[in-house]
């Protein structure tokens, strides 16, 4: 419990950071208006609802990678504007435990600001995050959730989040040398807004898997950097695969960077990986404020659904499973080195399922308590190792509504029923603001992503969340995220060789993560999938270049 909360918890700090200009400008004290008088805020609601996980019986053997299926759905019933709530994911981290004391965030990072994470910052050093949720920083927002990939490189600094652009930060690409994601299959589009599901999901799963896989060689110099590429796996009813991978430079140049040599080898490259359960992260709320006639304060937010079966469960996620090298890495770096055939298919020999256990949830709004919540549902292990909710009798499928409404009571914010909120308050029909689409995102036409270039396009692609997206075909090792390294020849053909074979060989249609236990698979959105030209069937990438509004 300990690790997930920690980081938890920079999770939280730096979202709240990023995203402070969008939140609802201060107005005067409630208690100084008039009833009747709604006044809008941030900080609706903060919290939690999480999970942990026992540990492995070899701690430094079961590193190399997690992944499980979580469930799919819109929690909020249409797109509201500064919303952000992650729905369940995970945090990996590499494993400093050795260091007590020194340092991890160099000094002049953004992190080193941030006194309360020392004296070794570890848990805002590095991280893989991302997952599927809600974002505040969508450009394109409908009612379902996205898949983004997320990671925290450089002590958060800066964020990637897709091959180009950073976690919603800004409408232009990432600057040609903190590019840092790889786009590995042929067959899917990563735009930097995320990936969108097909339909209307209502508790399907999406499964996907991080893997420290061997690309390329580890290799000495100034900075060191190890042999890890952290590669993500999607399982979907209509894709299955490797989408893409972080090129361990991106986690070791931070030393040189920051001339600081105590953390060459101390980053995702290099070091085994730390996870310590999961969370549904409630980060960005908006809320209304009102008095009734007393003075009293209520509050109210966005109506949160969930999917509920017939015995009022929502099942959230399942099969966790952490993993060896011996689930793919042995395998994958045999056939890169000129032995049999990887199928990509994990290696249940390298597999390790933990038990589950989970706490009720402690939430807050505005910093002050909120009582109650635990009386409409609680967080639950169920059977077959599945963790989610159960909810009080009367929240019947097909879906339960989180409490909407509380007041003010003491230093806390009570959950209140509809019915108890006084009618002078005007909450009960005062509705959030929908989100508005984004400008859009945007690619230069020099630097990494001029030379080499593409070899073929560019193409369109419409998608379900409103936007058009612009891609290009780019041979695998020409794409813009390498161009800032300057890998030899050899180097670079033995990668493109061998993401050539997985091309050929891996297709979408075949099992990598074993399958759900139990439900179905959730569709991603089909205008992502695409077919690559006649020609550029394997070694060439479909890399987006701007996504806007249609």
């Amino acid at each position: 419990m300990k690790t997930r909360l920690v980081v938890s918890a920079a999770m939280s700090l730096v979202s709240v950071a990023c995203l402070a200009q969008q939140a609802a400008p201060a107005t005067p004290k409630t208690t100084a208006l008039k009833p009747g008088t709604i006044t809008s805020h941030s900080e609706g609601l903060h919290g939690y609802i999480g999970f942990s996980t026992s540990e492995p019986p070899d701690r430094a053997m079961y590193s190399a990678g997690v992944g499980f299926y979580t469930a799919v759905w819109p929690l909020v019933d249409r797109p509201l504007a500064n919303f952000q709530i992650g729905l369940a994911s995970t945090w990996i981290l590499p494993n400093n435990s050795d260091n007590r004391d020194t340092p991890l965030a160099p000094q002049g990072t953004l992190a080193r600001s941030w006194p309360e994470r020392g004296p070794t910052w570890d848990s805002v050093f590095q991280t893989v995050e991302g997952g599927v949720g809600f974002w505040a920083g969508n450009h394109f927002r409908y009612a379902s959730p996205k898949f983004s990939m997320n990671a925290t490189p450089q002590c958060y600094d800066y964020e990637v989040g897709s091959p180009g652009w950073s976690f919603f930060q800004s409408n232009e690409a990432l600057a040609d040398d903190r590019l840092g994601i790889a786009q590995l299959s042929n067959r899917i589009l990563i735009p930097p807004d995320g990936l969108p599901f097909e339909g209307e999901p209502s508790g399907q799963f999406l499964g996907y898997t991080w893997l420290a896989l061997p690309f390329t060689d580890a290799a000495p110099g100034e900075p060191p950097t190890g042999d890890q590429s952290w590669t993500c796996f999607l399982s979907a009813a209509n894709f299955k695969g490797p989408i893409a991978f972080y090129i361990p430079e991106t986690w070791s140049k931070i030393g040189k960077l920051f001339n600081y040599p105590y953390i060459y080898g101390r980053g995702l490259d290099a070091r085994p990986a730390t996870v310590g359960g999961g969370a549904i992260e409630i980060n960005t709320v908006p809320r209304f404020d009102s008095i009734d006639a007393s003075g009293v304060v209520y509050s109210k937010i966005p109506k949160l659904q969930f999917p509920v079966d017939a015995q009022g469960r929502t099942l959230l996620v399942q099969d966790v499973t952490y993993y060896s090298k011996a689930a793919l890495w042995d395998s994958l770096k045999a056939w890169r080195d000129g032995g049999a055939a990887s199928s990509g298919r994990f290696d249940p020999k390298g597999a390790w399922k933990p038990t589950l256990t989970t706490n009720t949830t402690e939430y807050d709004q505005a910093g002050k308590k909120v009582a109650g919540v635990e009386r409409s549902f609680d967080t639950k292990v169920f059977e077959g190792n599945v963790w989610g909710l159960q909810w009080t009798a009367g929240s019947a499928a097909p879906l339960a509504v989180f409490p909407q409404y509380f007041k003010q009571s003491g230093d806390q914010r009570v959950v209140v029923a509809p019915a108890d909120v006084p009618r002078e308050t005007r909450l009960l029909s005062k509705e959030f603001a929908n989100a508005a689409p984004g400008p859009a995102y945007t690619s230069p036409t020099s630097g990494a992503w001029a030379k080499p270039g593409p070899t073929k396009g560019p193409f369109k692609s419409r998608l379900r969340d409103g936007s058009l997206v612009t891609y290009s075909w780019y041979r695998f090792v020409d794409q813009p995220s390498f161009q800032q390294y300057h890998w030899s020849d050899e180097k670079k053909a033995r990668l493109q060789q061998l993401v050539e074979k997985i091309h050929t060989s891996w297709t979408i249609d075949a099992e990598y993560m074993p399958p759900p236990t139990r439900g179905e698979l959730v569709r991603l959105d089909p205008g992502l999938i695409v077919t690559p030209p006649k020609g550029f069937e394997s070694g060439y990438v479909p890399i987006v270049t701007r996504q806007e509004r249609r």
